[in-house]
């Protein structure tokens, strides 16, 4: 049973979160990256955006879900599970945009600037991943700075809206664990908040796969 569900889309600090809600025992934790790993879940999500199932039924023995893919189907899933609560992970706006510019979106292109070919579930998942953020979200308009940026306020601004104030936190990674396991009703680790997923983490673990799918150690 999902009992925590972030609203903040990718490169908010989304993988920090995964992290500590695991170690305050609160996951399984989904994000886009349990969906490479695990393709077969493919269909779930798939049935989720063409409305033909609840987004609910892709996280199946999950505790969490965190950034894409959840985070395009929070309508859904706020009221799919209501005794969720809803963390709204942010950062400052210009920084996140040339964050998610310079990883998730640049991804997509080899050295040379062509787009990736990629093959099996890690093809399947990116061309998902494709059509869910860069152009159901963003319109295939992520490289206009100020188009993006606009979909990230928006984006914020319904989420305030949707949620109710008594179920939803806006986080930040630097605020450390103390809001977090105030809001979420647990003691807080002894251990410093987790800080990982930099740019360079990133690409590593991106050319880490791509190694994996194309058969080289």
């Amino acid at each position: 049973m999902v009992t925590v569900i972030g609203a903040g889309f990718g490169r908010t600090g989304t993988t920090s979160l995964r992290r500590a809600l695991e170690r305050l025992g609160l996951g399984p934790v989904y994000d886009m990256k349990e969906l490479y790993d695990h393709p077969d879940h493919l269909d779930a999500w798939q049935a989720a955006r063409t409305g033909r199932a609840p987004a609910g039924a892709a996280l199946t023995g999950y505790g969490a879900a965190l950034g894409w893919p959840a985070c395009a189907f929070l309508g859904t899933l706020v009221a799919g599970f209501p005794a969720a609560k809803v963390i709204l992970t942010t950062r400052d706006p210009a920084t996140w945009y040339d964050s998610a510019l310079h990883t998730l979106y640049r991804s997509r292109f080899d050295d040379t600037g062509e787009r990736r070919r990629l093959t099996g579930g890690t093809g399947r998942v990116a061309a998902f991943a494709e059509q869910l953020i860069w152009q159901d979200t963003f319109s295939g308009r992520f490289d206009d700075r100020a188009h993006a940026l606009s979909v990230l306020a928006d984006h914020e601004r319904r989420v305030r809206t949707l949620v109710p104030a008594e179920r939803l936190l806006e986080f930040r990674a630097d605020h450390g664990w103390g809001p977090l396991c105030d809001f979420l009703g647990v003691p807080e680790p002894p251990e410093p908040y987790p800080r990982d997923n930099t740019g360079s983490d990133f690409h590593e673990r991106v050319g880490q796969r791509l190694a994996r799918e194309s058969g080289h150690p």
